[in-house]
């Protein structure tokens, strides 16, 4: 029996008593993940990244383990519920147009003292200011550079399209800028470097891009942190108590951990393991967070109908944005049909042996997107549930 054979076995043991669809969480797997980022962190601390995660349980189970430290969370309504919660260092990784949310955070000293606000334009200051309704707490603000590749002198650009701040100098103005604004603290500066620690560089089959993207990736590591190096002495010298500076992903967590300037590395894919994370050849994960849908229909010869399953995640629309039939091995999608929103066909001879009412096995291809189609997750540890938990869906928290 093959090691994803024995998983799948598990799996439906543990579940046996269970109704598909269903999203589970191997512990044994999410537990070894965590224990994989950290030893590349190289003693860095890890700030969690809770889109990547999207369920308070697991949150709270990862920064349980020395060597996690805070959340990296996605929207300011997300960012002041789980300070609310007791988390009590919240970044808020974007800029935010919530003119409630910040009037709550400007008003409360407790929110103000754990959640951290993420900016890169003197208008979004203001905007804090317009919404403050009367809110006398000092904002801690956070900047974020620009990571992206620019080549022939700026015509060419690899990068996602993030922060207008690229330079030192456009950084190191905009910290003088907080630094002449009352009511705010400048306290960290972010680069999430996504063309580096997302995009995988051992593309299946694709020898000569692959090759082309790891070329890119040196190049972008080598520019990058020279760049970051001159940014954060540029920022201190404007902001001496700067607290952090944070950078990568699962995708870098050692290459960026050995910048002597970081002082935190961001990551949270890296402990699901979804499987737009198979293609690098810098490290390999347990695929930890799967989901099953039942087998409805056996429509002929090696053809089985599932219910549902058409999850496909955010990001340019194409074939690696849609989950993967897992287990058993052996499954593909029909290329007429592709996954369903009612209904999803698979083709291949394992097709056969499925029965009305068995489980099949999905990865998503992004980690926390998952947990917006489930309200819970089923945390498997050997061949049984100990605990069920919810995902933010679950507790009634969609943030987007």
């Amino acid at each position: 029996m093959t090691a994803r054979a024995a998983d799948r076995a598990r799996y439906d043991r543990a579940t046996a008593h269970l109704e598909a669809p269903l999203a589970i969480v191997d512990l044994d797997a999410f537990d070894a993940n965590a224990d994989d980022l950290l030893r590349r962190a190289g003693g860095k601390p890890i700030r969690v990244a809770s889109k990547s995660v999207r369920c308070r349980a697991l949150l709270e189970r990862v920064l349980a383990k020395d060597g996690f430290a805070g959340i990296m969370s996605f929207t300011l309504a997300e960012s002041l519920w789980l300070a609310r919660s007791g988390f009590d260092d919240v970044l808020l990784a974007y800029p935010s147009a919530d003119r409630a949310g910040f009037a709550e955070l400007a008003g409360d000293p407790k929110l103000a003292s754990a959640v951290t606000v993420m900016i890169d334009d003197p208008a979004q200051l203001r905007f804090i200011d317009d919404a403050r309704d009367g809110g006398r707490e000092v904002v801690r603000v956070c900047l974020e550079l620009d990571t992206s590749l620019k080549l022939l002198g700026g015509r060419v650009r690899v990068g996602a399209r993030r922060s207008p701040l690229h330079s030192p100098a456009q950084v190191a103005d905009m910290a003088r800028v907080v630094a002449r604004r009352p009511g705010f603290e400048l306290v960290g500066i972010m680069a999430y470097e996504g063309h580096i620690a997302g995009v995988g560089d051992a593309v299946a089959g694709r020898p000569l891009r692959s090759r082309a993207i790891r070329l890119m990736q040196a190049a972008a590591r080598r520019e990058l942190a020279e760049r970051r190096a001159e940014v954060v002495r540029a920022v201190r010298a404007v902001a001496p108590g700067l607290e952090f500076v944070n950078g990568g992903g699962t995708g870098s967590v050692q290459h960026t951990a050995a910048e002597d300037c970081v002082t935190e590395i961001g990551a949270g894919s890296g402990l699901y393991v979804p499987r737009l994370f198979d293609n690098y050849t810098s490290f390999s994960g347990r695929p930890a967070a799967l989901f099953a849908q039942p087998v409805v229909r056996r429509p002929g010869v090696g053809v089985v109908t599932v219910l549902g399953g058409g999850y496909p995640a955010s990001g340019a629309a194409g074939p690696d944005r849609l989950p993967v039939p897992y287990l058993p091995e052996g499954l593909r999608y029909d290329p007429q049909e592709g996954p369903g929103e009612v209904q999803t066909p698979l083709l291949g001879s394992p097709a056969d042996d499925l029965l009305i009412g068995d489980k099949v096995w999905f990865r998503h291809a992004k980690a926390g997107e998952l947990c917006e189609r489930f309200d819970a997750l089923h945390l498997v540890e050997g061949d049984s549930v100990p605990a069920t938990v919810p995902t933010y869906r679950g507790e009634g928290r969609t943030f987007l």
